[in-house]
């Protein structure tokens, strides 16, 4: 049979977004312990009442987040410089035997156009080109005989210049994601490379989304 602060501690861990909030103080402890008494209970096998858990709560030790959270401030005081760039479209093409060929001839037409915006993410059964929309017309002309599945248009991107040790300290991405879940911010499509990470949103959440990711900088 568990404990109940080992059973306090499960139930908890099942939302990092609420351990961030204890350890942040943003929490009424005695609702969220009334909250979770009856999956305490159910968890225990006995009944378990509202202070006992309180004292759970309370005595729990330092999760993850606070692990991470100590070395993550000094990281992102140091995130380089931040670009954006809007009129983007978002295509989705089903992978077939000559898709690669018409990417490859696509890309050899536009490589004179510096300053559009190009992306290709290969999947496993799909792939994905990120495009400024000056390019829609001769995109569609190369890759008009693959099987689109999807496309979004009106969308932003920001670019995150990362600081070098951005692949030796834990939790970089899941900071920066949380930072626009808890806004409402639909991130569409993720693009990274070792050093670069590329959100991309809607044009009405890009003012949003800026400002919330430079907010980790301040």
């Amino acid at each position: 049979m568990s404990t109940i602060a080992k059973t306090v501690t499960e139930i908890i861990q099942q939302s990092p977004f609420l351990e961030e909030a204890i350890a942040d103080k943003l929490i009424n402890v005695s609702a969220l312990a009334r909250h979770i008494q009856a999956e305490v209970c159910n968890k225990s096998g006995r009944e378990i009442n509202e202070g006992a858990i309180v004292m759970a709560i309370n005595r729990m030790e330092p999760g993850y987040y606070h692990k991470i959270n100590l070395g993550i401030k000094k990281f992102f005081n140091k995130l380089g410089d931040f670009t954006v760039k809007s009129g983007i479209n978002d295509y989705t093409f089903k992978n077939s035997e000559t898709l690669f060929l018409s990417q490859a001839n696509f890309f050899k037409q536009v490589s004179s156009e510096t300053d559009s915006f190009i992306s290709f993410s290969n999947g496993i059964r799909e792939s994905t080109i990120i495009a400024s929309k000056n390019l829609h017309e001769q995109l569609i002309a190369f890759f008009q005989g693959e099987q689109l599945l999807g496309h979004k248009k009106n969308l932003s991107t920001v670019t995150i210049n990362l600081p070098k040790e951005n692949t030796e300290i834990s939790g970089v991405y899941y900071y920066l994601l949380k930072k626009l879940a808890w806004l409402g911010i639909n991130v569409i499509e993720i693009i990274s490379t070792t050093n670069e990470v590329t959100f991309l949103v809607s044009d009405q959440d890009i003012d949003k989304t800026f400002s919330a990711l430079m907010d980790l900088r301040r």
